[in-house]
């Protein structure tokens, strides 16, 4: 496991055009790529008797494409690179199988872990990257005491003054040559392993871009996954029963295969290029699979969070989710081709490739034609009257700096508008019932956004009539057009994403959006005296029109000299 924290102010790397197997450079003391980012005093161990040092490679390699992503294009070029994050190093196992066993001593070790970076420097502004998870896939995603931890200390504690972090977990690798031959199919039935089954977390897939076979003994030799495509490394929750959280959240690049006639191997070509934990023999070594792919994204949250320092962990991993789109061979292969697609086609795609591939340029700025609303808020999810059991209490409703103007001169044009939100949930403090989502998180929150043609007073009372439906175990009644996912199929978990598409005209009048509580161990549990927490959360509204020359950033920048305003 490895940490990833922002200094004040920037450092500048100059990355010449290094060969591999190079011997000109002679250095003394750590990797020439890492000892700007990473201090001694920043490694830890669980067990000191281990060492801080990485005898196995896999700590080195993923501290390599964190800090800088895949060298291959960067050795390639002769420019500078502005690295604006650090790294910390936590030694978790002694060795690379210790990672079998019970998961409930995995859970203990993460916890330590996270601590002693946090105990050594409190007040760095951190990532946690996790590329460790269980061999086993027998959990289906269902809570385990190693995912239960994970998501106790990614919502943190406001009694004990612990603040929430941001987790990130690979979704766990395949690792059989025979599965990686019959890929994608392979990995449909490829569960994700413990811990990646945790709410709290932002758990990592891998797809691919790598196809270009250069090796010379290569010959008849083609790569498995297309341009886009799944890894054949990446695990889904395809096999998962339908109310658990739809993993992984988002994908990242994570290596192909190559394949001949008989079977399946990794080449280089085809891999990520990092850094080598023993320098004095080479400086580069290749990387694959998701624990690659999560070093990615730790990159992209270090990036975020340098970018926008004071944002919360709950806003970093939904700006990474948002940003995220499915590459065109990932919907031509898990979309039906011969008809248009409907919700529960899209949650098939969402379990095998998450949300898709995260744009950092995306999540950083907005464009006149394409921009994102952020907004950070909380609410009180339930009250109990004295001699009553606890109910809900609070909807909050954000009425949003709509450019009315603009899009009702786009008339029919057809544009997008995507809504994430995103919150930490408690776990459940006991084993029991975690067969249950309602009772192994502590709540629930939704989204809804106000119809077309919809008055305020209507959308407040249809949002209110579904609360009540969701208390009393039923779905909403009626559904929103437009949406790709809907209402039934995206609140699992607790990050959630989905997208409208309609006309211009249309969404004019969609300008409100509401978020409303659902039931939790916190309502159902009232003898733990939770009910009357505070729930915050975090969400993004974008709106995407084509290039027709409407500015709608500008529209909004000139309404939010005020703040939105919220009601209750």
């Amino acid at each position: 496991m490895f940490g990833i924290w922002s200094p004040h102010g920037t450092s500048v790397l100059h990355c010449p055009r290094f060969s591999l197997g190079t011997k000109e450079i002679r250095v003394n003391n750590g990797h020439p790529l890492l000892d700007q980012a990473l201090d001694g005093r920043d490694l830890f161990t669980i067990d000191p008797a281990w060492g801080v040092n990485d005898a196995h490679g896999h700590g080195t390699e993923m501290a390599g494409l964190a800090l800088f992503g895949d060298l291959t294009p960067l050795l390639a070029s002769n420019t500078q690179i502005e690295i604006r994050h650090r790294l910390e190093s936590v030694k978790l196992l002694r060795q690379p199988d210790d990672n079998i066993g019970d998961s409930r001593h995995h859970g203990n070790l993460t916890l330590d872990a996270i601590s002693q970076p946090e105990a050594a420097h409190a007040n760095r502004r951190r990532v946690f990257s996790m590329a460790v998870t269980a061999r086993d896939r027998r959990d289906r995603g269902r809570p385990s005491a190693w995912s239960a931890t994970v998501d106790r200390l990614a919502v943190g504690s406001t009694e004990d003054r612990e603040p929430p972090r941001l987790i990130i977990i690979a979704a766990g690798n395949i690792e059989d040559t025979r599965s990686w031959f019959n890929s994608p199919e392979s990995n449909t039935t490829a569960s994700i392993h413990d811990p990646g089954q945790a709410w709290n977390a932002l758990t990592v897939g891998a797809h691919t871009d790598l196809t270009r076979i250069t090796e010379a003994d290569a010959q008849g030799y083609t790569p498995v996954a297309n341009q886009g495509g799944l890894s054949p490394f990446s695990s889904t929750s395809a096999t998962w029963q339908a109310q658990w959280p739809l993993k992984p959240d988002v994908v990242f690049e994570g290596a192909n295969v190559a394949k001949d006639h008989a079977s399946a191997h990794p080449m280089s070509s085809l891999s990520l290029l990092t850094t080598f934990n023993n320098h004095t023999q080479r400086l580069f070594t290749k990387s694959n699979a998701t624990s690659a792919a999560t070093a990615l994204a730790a990159q992209m949250a270090a990036k975020l969070m340098a970018e926008y320092p004071t944002l919360r962990p709950e806003t970093i991993r939904a700006l990474i989710v948002h940003s995220a789109e499915w590459t065109e061979e990932m919907k031509r292969y898990y979309l039906p081709r011969d008809r248009g697609p409907n919700m529960s086609d899209y949650v098939k795609l969402i379990r095998h490739c998450g949300y898709g591939v995260p744009d950092l340029d995306r999540a950083l700025w907005s464009v006149s034609n394409s921009l994102t609303l952020v907004v950070e808020s909380e609410l009180r999810p339930f009250e109990r009257r004295e001699g009553h059991q606890p109910t809900l209490r609070d909807m909050n409703v954000h009425r949003l700096p709509w450019p009315l103007v603009e899009l009702e001169a786009l008339g029919a044009t057809e544009v997008e508008m995507r809504v994430t939100l995103s919150y930490f949930i408690e776990p459940n403090p006991s084993q029991r019932g975690v067969r249950s989502r309602y009772r192994y998180e502590s709540y629930g929150l939704r989204f809804d956004v106000k119809r077309a043609h919809e008055s305020e007073r209507g959308f407040r009372a249809r949002v209110n009539a579904a609360a009540r439906n969701e208390e009393t175990g039923l779905e909403p009644a009626g559904t929103d057009t437009g949406w790709l996912i809907g209402i039934n199929n995206r609140h699992k978990g607790s990050i959630h994403s989905d997208i409208w598409k309609g006309t211009a005209a249309e969404l004019a009048s969609k300008g409100v959006l509401g978020v409303y509580p659902a039931p939790g161990w916190w309502k159902t549990r009232p003898g733990l005296n939770c009910f009357n927490k505070s729930a915050r959360y975090s969400f993004l509204v974008s709106i995407r029109a084509p290039e027709v020359g409407v500015d709608l950033y500008t529209a909004i920048a000139n309404q939010i000299a005020v703040p939105v305003q919220v009601g209750v």
